[in-house]
């Protein structure tokens, strides 16, 4: 089920009449009901189609699709907000924002960074990244959580996350309470995003058991994993959230794959946006692509999704614009998915293949009498 949001008045037809016909022709099929999202007079339209024949046996669930205010955090969570409310308001249950939503994805920045040398600007960019990036715990975490109990939703929130001055794409959870759950590292970075962000360890793994379902998370890249994928399944995830920074095609191959291997939702989020969404150069640099594009150029086309554990498309993939993008999970899927394959029980061999997790924390540094304070007062 998409959800597009125009750059033109939303009535206008599209440049493709054909398709807009054929989309026309899906929703009527799929019985649903589209509602326009009200927005300040400054931003555009958004719309969102919704599954309207919901039941108590069903979870409502909503990815954003949707483009970081960058090197804005407050007004960042303003936007957040705003999209929780629009997505609270149509019944969803569970909400999931992209990767890097809070802190921002630095698409097409090198940080100025080549072998053997660093330039000033780039060692100026980071700076500033590093001040739009959030504390966990700190007042930004408090705010969300504060969202989340607001609008009684579970709320999985790319951000990240500043530990000092190394920085972590991070995914937080929060239950309809407003209670902050926890959070998930990414293991592993990938390519020049090494340079920028660390790597989480097997601490920051977790599936929290809710009302709703089992939830955790992997982002992007590291849902190719297999290992990864496998701990998640150890650990009975049924709504696997994969924020994202891919928007291609191929994406789409590897969220079915997951779905079907671990038997379970999978929620993809990721942001849609313009150049004009970053700052103008020469602040912002696209690297070697900067000059051939316009502020109306989409440097990341979205592709959010959901998908059933069947390997069923339940809503999207999206790649028009900003959009919230929702579908009512049937939760007895899973079970009749597992029937067919359950990939870390009756579809496993332990005395041929099996898998040791270290999920304990890495620390650089270990001071004694820290260890020993501990073990005196449990004692």
């Amino acid at each position: 089920m998409q959800s597009p949001l125009s750059s033109q008045n939303p009535q206008q037809p599209t440049e493709d009449p054909a398709a807009l016909e054929t989309g026309s022709e899906i929703i009527a099929t799929q019985l649903r009901k589209m509602a326009l999202v009200p927005q300040p007079s400054n931003e555009e339209p958004l719309f969102a189609e919704v599954d309207m024949a919901g039941d108590s046996s069903t979870v409502r669930a909503t990815v954003v699709q949707a483009s970081t205010v960058f090197y804005d955090t407050p007004a960042t969570l303003d936007k957040a907000e705003r999209l929780l409310a629009e997505a609270a308001s149509y019944g969803a249950q569970l909400v999931v924002f992209p990767e890097a939503f809070i802190g921002g994805y630095p698409r097409g920045s090198t940080f100025g960074v080549c072998i053997g040398n660093r330039s000033a600007k780039g060692k100026e960019d980071f700076r500033k990244y590093h001040a739009a990036a959030i504390d966990v715990p700190g007042p930004e975490v408090d705010r969300l959580a504060a969202m989340a109990g607001k609008y009684k939703v579970y709320l999985v929130m790319g951000v990240i996350e500043r530990d000092g001055y190394t920085l972590y794409c991070t995914v937080l959870f929060f239950d309809s309470q407003g209670r902050y759950l926890g959070k998930h590292r990414k293991v592993m970075p990938t390519a020049l995003e090494r340079i920028i962000w660390g790597f989480g360890d097997g601490s920051t793994i977790p599936v929290f058991e809710t009302p709703i379902g089992k939830i955790g998370a992997a982002i992007c890249w590291e849902n190719r994993m297999p290992l990864l994928r496998t701990a998640m399944y150890a650990k009975g995830i049924e709504i696997y959230c994969a924020p994202t920074a891919d928007s291609r095609d191929v994406w789409q191959a590897s969220m079915t794959h997951i779905a079907l291997e671990g038997g379970c939702f999978v929620l993809s989020a990721n942001q849609f946006c313009r150049r004009k969404d970053y700052p103008p150069p020469p602040d912002y640099i696209f690297s070697g692509t900067e000059e051939e594009l316009t502020p109306d150029s989409v440097v990341c086309a979205g592709g959010s999704v959901i998908i059933s554990p069947s390997g069923t498309v339940l809503a999207g993939p999206n790649y028009e614009g900003e959009a919230l993008i929702s579908a009512d999970l049937d939760l007895g899927e899973i079970a009749r998915a597992k029937f067919d394959f359950d990939v870390v029980g009756h579809y496993s061999r332990p005395e041929v293949l099996s898998l040791v997790v270290r999920d304990h924390p890495l620390n650089p540094v270990t001071f004694t009498s820290a260890s020993n304070k501990a073990e005196t007062s449990a004692k």
